[in-house]
């Protein structure tokens, strides 16, 4: 004979079916769905860095040099780099005799040169690079990053010369001479032996020439002559070279006329070593170079 169970215990029965049913589903799913994609707009995630260490605001992760390390690597691998700058200078302010110390300050440069939007943009960051590793061979000097941070200076000098160069050619296309002049006689006063140097030669001459000053146009043509004579403007050097000296009606002058208008000179920062070659411009030098013409620009 069945057993029958009064009406109550059945719905109770039933009830717990479906719950336990419910409860099942809800954790196969997400074991099924595997780890969710992240959204758009949502930060790069991290690998092999512990999440906890931006959880909490305590005392102790405060000054711990090892957790304010790892916050400033954490940020410097997820790509967001003024918050990585804040961190490793976070620890150089508490922890400058700490082993790392060194590290934080040359990680401060690299995170300042990844800021650095390319030569058409803003070059602050770029100058605020080589004042960190400046800062850098002074405060830790002949430590293991001394050599790396002497190689990034010059990397970011490289950039500088090209920003100039583009920046130049920008204004004199625009017929801007005195600017364009400004830029170009940057790169042949601080940066003779970088590649752009003989195209900055050229486009001072041109620039000079335009201007009406073949006399200087004429100097730095024959600069370009005498020292770039491989160089992709050499030929049309030569020709510019060529139709101005036709075009003279009096020899070459060594300086210009009394009262007759001249051209800035923008030699501030230069500087040579003691066995005479050219020092590349401090970083305070190089900040006289770049112009702020109104907000929000620089020229």
């Amino acid at each position: 004979m069945a057993t029958r169970f009064p009406s109550f215990v059945i719905k109770v029965l039933q009830r717990s079916t479906v719950l336990s049913l419910c409860t099942i589903l809800v954790c196969a799913i997400p074991a099924c769905s595997g780890t969710p994609k992240p959204k758009d707009g949502e930060t790069k995630p991290l690998r092999g860095t512990d999440e906890h260490i931006f959880v909490g605001d305590t005392i102790e992760k405060n000054y711990d040099p090892n957790v304010i390390m790892k916050r400033g690597e954490a940020y410097f691998e997820k790509e967001e780099y003024t918050e990585a700058i804040v961190e490793f200078n976070h620890f150089l302010e508490l922890h400058r005799t700490h082993i790392l110390a060194s590290y934080a300050a040359f990680r401060v440069g690299e995170s300042q040169m990844k800021r650095a939007k390319g030569i058409e943009r803003d070059p602050d960051p770029i100058q605020k690079a080589i004042e960190a590793f400046e800062r850098l061979r002074k405060e830790f000097p002949g430590s293991r990053y001394d050599g790396q941070a002497l190689q990034k200076i010059e990397e970011c000098h490289d950039l500088l010369a090209q920003t100039h160069l583009l920046v130049g050619q920008f204004y004199y296309r625009r017929s801007s001479y005195l600017a364009a002049a400004h830029r170009f006689n940057q790169i042949v006063t601080h940066y003779p032996d970088k590649s752009v140097a003989a195209d900055a030669v050229y486009f001072l001459a041109r620039t000079y020439h335009d201007f009406g000053a073949d006399d200087w146009a004429s100097e730095q043509l024959t600069l370009l002559e005498k020292k770039y004579p491989n160089s992709a403007y050499a030929s049309e050097g030569r020709s510019l070279l060529a139709k101005i000296n036709k075009g003279r009606s009096a020899p070459l002058q060594a300086e210009p006329a009394a009262g007759s208008k001249t051209l800035p000179t923008f030699a501030a920062g230069m500087g040579t070593s003691p066995t005479g070659s050219l020092q590349l411009p401090s970083a305070t030098a190089l900040r006289q170079s770049f112009v702020v013409c109104r907000i929000g620009a620089w020229c």
